[in-house]
């Protein structure tokens, strides 16, 4: 008997077809693969890369080019960070889109051939996707995996601790401050529960534990904590106004209403998040302004932003709440991986 059949399904605004401001994502479709499938994806606002049995492939807007002796990539919108076997390299956007990665490259580091860490480490530090392209990580940060947001970034070191640095004034962070940070900083909150995944967002960050419960922070404006949102409880009250055209107080609005209401624009602690029935989780990611989760049971729950149908529920409405993806249960997927893109949601299936 033949083993399962891996795939590729996309929610969201896809970069590969469309060109200028999206409206709402198709999705899901399938993510092309060809005889040679497809193992990784990293994907940027405009374009994505993809690993296939082939290498590397750069996908944008109907056109794919073929990146031969790369590794790992590291994409941006203004720039793309390769890495082969010796080095590492980056190009402007528009060199890599146009193919011209012949041309001198914006910034190079030669690397040693092992070991090897998963981008953006590189020995002795991590790469950007943008200038300085490097930076020196300090000794006493043994990292294992390094997440990047817009401007923060997220470190799991060796010992299943969290460090985080950069930007802060959305509680990104986690140190209980709107500060920035220069240098990576232990969350302390954390300190004493092994992790062992993070994921960073626009202006969110997440991590997993060994035990699989999930830990957010940060910016909740769009719901990407799962946490109450003032703005999303707005938005439904005036959705229930203008369909009941009534003066009578809705059940939204009736929530803001109440005393105590316990809306959250910024959670600056993590916050342990209670999933539906308890589920642990294996997996996560975050976009711009949302986030995903794979259960270890294999179901991928979604929340946050949804304007370009980004959470995989058949609609564009953003949703403070976890959600399971009932389209992948209906058609009885198993997930087994999620990244997100800034407004796209890549979900590796297994097909029964």
């Amino acid at each position: 008997m033949a083993a399962p059949a891996c795939a590729w399904l996309v929610f969201g605004f896809s970069p590969e077809e469309a060109a200028g401001e999206p409206g709402p994502g198709p999705g899901p479709w399938r993510l092309e693969a060809g005889p040679e499938g497809i193992s990784r994806v990293w994907p940027a606002w405009s374009y994505v890369v993809v690993e296939t049995g082939a290498g590397l492939e750069l996908r944008s807007a109907g056109q794919r080019r073929r990146l031969p002796g790369w590794a790992e990539a590291l994409p941006s919108e203004t720039h793309l960070v390769l890495r082969g076997p010796a080095g590492a390299r980056a190009w402007r956007r528009e060199a890599a889109l146009s193919g011209a990665l012949r041309d001198e490259p914006a910034w190079s580091r030669d690397l040693p051939a092992e070991p090897r860490q998963p981008l953006p480490l590189l020995p002795g530090g991590f790469a950007t996707p943008r200038p300085p392209f490097f930076t020196a990580l300090p000794a006493r940060v043994r990292a294992q995996r390094l997440v990047l947001g817009t401007e923060h970034a997220v470190a799991l070191s060796t010992a299943g601790e969290v460090f985080t640095w950069g930007g802060g004034r959305h509680g990104q962070l986690g140190h209980g401050l709107l500060e920035s940070e220069l240098q990576p900083r232990l969350v302390e909150a954390l300190a004493g529960v092994p992790m062992r995944a993070v994921a960073a967002g626009g202006w969110h960050s997440a991590s997993v534990s060994e035990a699989g419960d999930l830990y957010v922070w940060g910016w909740n404006e769009s719901g990407q904590l799962a946490l109450p949102s003032k703005a999303l409880a707005q938005e439904r009250a005036q959705a229930e106004d203008s369909s009941t055209g009534s003066t009578k107080l809705t059940p939204c609005q009736e929530q803001l209403a109440a005393e105590g209401t316990a809306f959250i624009s910024i959670q600056a602690f993590p916050a342990l998040l209670d999933l539906p029935q308890d589920l642990e989780v294996s997996v996560v990611s975050c976009g711009s302004r949302h986030t995903a989760v794979v259960t270890r049971g294999g179901e991928l729950y979604t929340w946050g932003w949804g304007k370009y149908g980004q959470l995989g529920h058949g609609n564009n409405v953003s949703s403070d709440q976890a959600r399971r993806v009932e389209h992948l249960v209906a058609e009885g997927l198993q997930v087994e991986d999620v990244v997100c893109g800034p407004w796209t949601t890549y979900v590796r299936v297994r097909e029964p």
